[in-house]
């Protein structure tokens, strides 16, 4: 039996390269060998990280009975799914259309075509056999059925997304360029965003934190949207329930009270036990929300989470060659078998065995660890719900991290994503310029050389990599939205126009790629694989979608490179985006965050000063450059006249440094007075 899973870039294959399954990875000659021998596929889709799919290997992948089943009657191929979202997505629609939930591992049975007819999630062994041999069985006693069946479930999808893609338009106004359409509705893109507000606001939890019950996944997208929502309309309730949400996870068990990072989300509506995984682009995301909390409050905890996040960034997921690892996982392996979340969860005892008597009970008291645990077994994750005196904890969470340092430590799926590095490029540099942190920005600027330098192969964005060695599966919408808008924030950051034009130049190859008839984007580009349809998602997930990230990107690189085309064709993405956004806010926030500044905008601010050299500031410059930055909906760049194009024909006024706020194409007078900057930024609050 060959192992054709042995030399993967994916870390989730090679983890099924030694099962007796005789895998193959998704491949035309894969699809051919179904179609030679006449059988049916099985499809299973899953990733490193992820618990019950580690459950399910070991359950029934690793079994000898149900290997021999498979490999006699059907073909088998394993995906990874952070490698091939495209696939993922197309099966995950039959997935939920014909089970009504989705999830991971993915189980489909599919036509030698690629037709889907049976879709589950996670499969115990005994309910595994029995499916494969009722399916064995139909495929060759009622063959007819299985293809009807499967013909019918193709249309359905395929209606599917063309309903989703017909949706009247919103109609919105408000964006300079863009046409309204008149439809059912608010018209009006301002009126529309105060009734998402409205909307997100009806399902807050205002006692916890988060919106909704349990389980609470991390709302990082809506929080974006809402610090924007509140900037420019002075609305308390939306930063209301940014600092609440904000406040609760940090708090809570889902944050790593030792290492910093937070974990996939909360079991529970408390925030108290999470789904132990942590993933890079919910904690990238993450120091993003609490840095813009920080940006607009400068409150403590924000800036001391956001300061954390990133340290944990740095410190567990960079790779040796300078990108962002995907995921640790939410098993630790304790003598040969996964336990979710054995590295992280303490006793009332470990914490004395650490820290001594006294120490030990004021860490049990402070951390809520307690004799009857809040996790499993008497165990408790660690949360902080008062805030502790800081020289002790100082000394104390060293040692306790340190006794965690000895414990088995959870895997890590090492593979470099192009999206969620990008992502993390972005926190990185907006949190090093927030945080006065240059070495932040040095590290998202590293990354982001690996990145550009390795996953641009031929012009064409590749998706992974994994030691520096790049992966087959071609970028799709969402790996050029997230770069590109990374390399403008790192530009932002550091002044270097070379950021820019590589971020120019990833959107230009994604208006051919990927752009729809109605100004959206397809997930995957026109010259992509041809699958059972061609994905498109227009509402955020756990990441921005394809869409909303192009659509954000493109506004923000627009303004900043004073680029008209892209500006419009931002406009007509978020216009496109906005169909589903505003009737759905709560997985929306990427593309209403691009709405807002949009609106009275984009807000570009260009600060002219004389010194090339950040550390030679003097507090006028200074203190112009901070006021700036403190807007979460102005783009701001600083340096010497004419070193960036928002810099271009903008000089200092008689050797003061000089500030030039822009709204859209209408550009105000140079100021020179800090007091007068904010308020010229502040004229479009309500």
């Amino acid at each position: 039996m060959a192992n054709r899973l042995a030399t993967s870039t994916s870390p989730y294959l090679r983890q099924h390269a030694e099962n007796p399954v005789d895998w193959w990875p998704w491949s035309a000659d894969a699809l051919a060998e179904a179609k030679r021998r006449d059988v049916p596929i099985l499809l299973s889709v899953g990733y490193s990280s992820c618990h019950w799919c580690h459950v399910m290997a070991h359950e029934v992948f690793e079994d000898d009975e149900v290997a021999a089943a498979l490999n006699g009657d059907l073909v088998s191929i394993k995906v990874d799914r952070e490698e091939r979202p495209d696939i993922d997505s197309v099966y995950m629609a039959a997935t939920v259309a014909l089970t009504g939930r989705g999830g991971w591992p993915m189980t489909c049975l599919l036509t030698p075509d690629g037709l889907p007819f049976f879709a589950a999630t996670y499969i115990p062994r005994p309910q595994f056999l029995h499916l494969i041999a009722s399916a064995t069985e139909a495929w060759r006693e009622r063959r007819a059925e299985v293809l009807e069946s499967a013909d019918r479930i193709a249309e359905a999808l395929r209606h599917q997304a063309e309903a989703a893609t017909s949706l009247a338009p919103i109609g919105i106004e408000g964006i300079d360029g863009a046409d309204g359409v008149e439809a059912p509705g608010p018209t009006h893109l301002a009126q529309a965003l105060d009734l998402a507000e409205e909307q997100v606001a009806s399902t807050f939890d205002w006692e916890c934190g988060g919106f909704g019950t349990a389980p609470k996944f991390p709302p990082s997208m809506v929080l974006s949207w809402l610090v924007r929502h509140h900037d420019r309309t002075g609305t308390p309730r939306a930063l209301q329930m940014v600092e609440a949400t904000c406040e609760a996870m940090a708090r809570g068990g889902m944050y790593d009270q030792l290492a910093g990072g937070f974990a996939r989300y909360s079991t529970d509506a408390d925030w108290v036990v999470p789904h132990f995984e942590k993933m890079l682009y919910d904690n990238a995301l993450l120091l993003s929300t609490y840095v813009d909390w920080f940006r607009v409050t400068g409150a403590p905890t924000a800036g001391r989470v956001a300061a954390e996040t990133a340290e944990f960034l740095l410190t567990d997921m960079l790779t040796d060659q300078g990108g962002f690892a995907s995921a640790l996982d939410a098993d630790t392996d304790v003598d040969g078998r996964g336990v979710e979340g054995a590295t992280y969860v303490w006793t009332p005892q470990q914490l004395t065995e650490v820290l001594g008597e006294e120490d030990g009970a004021n860490a049990a008291l402070l951390l809520s660890v307690t004799e009857a645990g809040t996790f499993e077994d008497g165990t408790s994750t660690l949360q902080r719900r008062v805030d502790p005196d800081e020289t002790w904890w100082a000394e104390v969470r060293p040692k306790l991290l340190d006794a965690r340092s000895r414990r088995p430590q959870p895997a890590r799926d090492d593979k470099v994503v192009t999206a969620w590095n990008g992502l993390a490029i972005a926190a990185l540099a907006d949190a090093g310029v927030l945080l006065d942190e240059p070495g932040y920005v040095d590290a998202a600027a590293r990354c982001a050389e690996f990145v550009v330098a390795t996953h641009l192969l031929d012009g064409r964005l590749r998706r992974t990599s994994r030691d520096g060695v790049v992966g087959e599966s071609l970028g799709v919408a969402e790996d050029h939205g997230d770069l590109a808008y990374g390399l403008v924030r790192l530009h932002l950051a550091t002044g270097e126009t070379h950021w820019l034009d590589a971020a120019g130049a990833l959107l230009d190859a994604a208006l051919d790629l990927f752009g729809a008839a109605d100004g959206g984007f397809h997930d995957t580009g026109d010259d992509a694989e041809p699958l059972l349809l061609r994905p498109r998602a227009d509402s955020d997930n756990a990441e921005p979608s394809g869409g909303s990230a192009l659509a954000r990107a493109l506004l923000e690189y627009g303004a900043v490179a004073g680029s008209p085309r892209h500006l419009q064709a931002a406009e007509a993405a978020i216009e496109s985006s906005c169909r589903l956004a505003l009737r759905t806010p709560g997985f929306g926030g990427w593309t209403l965050a691009a709405a807002e500044i949009a609106l009275d905008g984009p807000i570009t601010v260009a600060i002219a000063h004389d010194t090339e050299d950040p550390t030679e500031l003097d507090e006028v410059t200074t203190a112009l450059i901070d006021t700036a930055r403190r807007s979460p909906r102005a783009l701001v760049v600083d340096g010497v006249p004419g070193s960036s194009p928002l810099l271009t024909d903008r000089p200092t006024t008689e050797g003061r440094p000089t500030a030039y706020v822009c709204r859209g194409t209408v550009c105000g007078p140079p100021i020179t007075d800090v007091e007068d900057l904010r308020a010229t930024l502040r004229e479009s609050t309500a």
